[in-house]
């Protein structure tokens, strides 16, 4: 019979183009699995952090008001010293350090006790994820000019990326370009339900930044 030339080459060829697309494939597979599973870690500063966050605390919504914003009850604002166990978080008032904390920008947590000061004097307390998108960050920077009744401050372990909080009323939202958050500013800064509106937001303490 006669020998078919070239036969055991062309098996070869196939076998080999085989091993190939297979190992094309499980490369591709790996890189898919790394990538995904860096997307969740929160690096980089994308904002999506897939780690379980603790619930919101829960008020009541009032009718007429901002749709999702809780309002408390806040029956305490004594001046007292050390660090104090808010029923919130973060906290919507009660007691407080003696010393309010400047408004303004903040790279870096700030005491509770000072700032929840600063929020019975007329201030929005603006606490953002440490992790937070770079733009929606900078969005959030740019809501403060020299003045506002602002504070705006990382804060680990938040209900959401973002949390606005006011003397007993406080928002969160997933993003923040949500535009209730100007809504919030502009119905909550010096609001009525300030304690001690016109009261000082400057001349107190600041948290060193660097």
């Amino acid at each position: 019979m006669p020998r078919r030339s070239g036969g055991s080459g062309a098996l070869g060829w196939i076998i080999g183009g085989v091993a190939a697309v297979l190992v094309l494939l499980v490369v591709v597979v790996v890189a898919a699995v790394v990538v995904l599973g860096g997307s969740d870690s929160g690096g980089g500063g994308t904002g999506t952090d897939s780690r379980p966050r603790p619930p919101a605390a829960q008020g009541v919504e009032e009718p007429g008001d901002i749709p999702g914003v809780q309002t408390f009850d806040v029956s305490s604002y004594n001046h007292v010293e050390g660090t104090v166990d808010y029923p919130q978080y973060p906290p919507v008032g009660g007691d407080h350090n003696p010393v309010w904390l400047n408004c303004g920008v903040y790279t870096v947590p700030v005491p509770a006790e000072n700032a929840v000061h600063s929020m019975e004097h007329g201030a929005v307390w603006i606490t953002h994820d440490p992790d937070l998108d770079p733009a929606q960050l900078a969005y959030l920077h740019g809501l403060y000019s020299t003045g506002d009744y602002i504070i705006i401050s990382p804060a680990d372990g938040l209900p959401a990326p973002v949390v606005l909080s006011a003397w007993g009323k406080q928002l969160t939202v997933d993003s923040a370009e949500d535009e209730r958050v100007v809504d919030f500013l502009v119905s909550y800064v010096q609001g009525p339900q300030t304690p001690e509106p016109g009261a000082a937001c400057f001349g107190g303490v600041s948290v060193q930044t660097s």
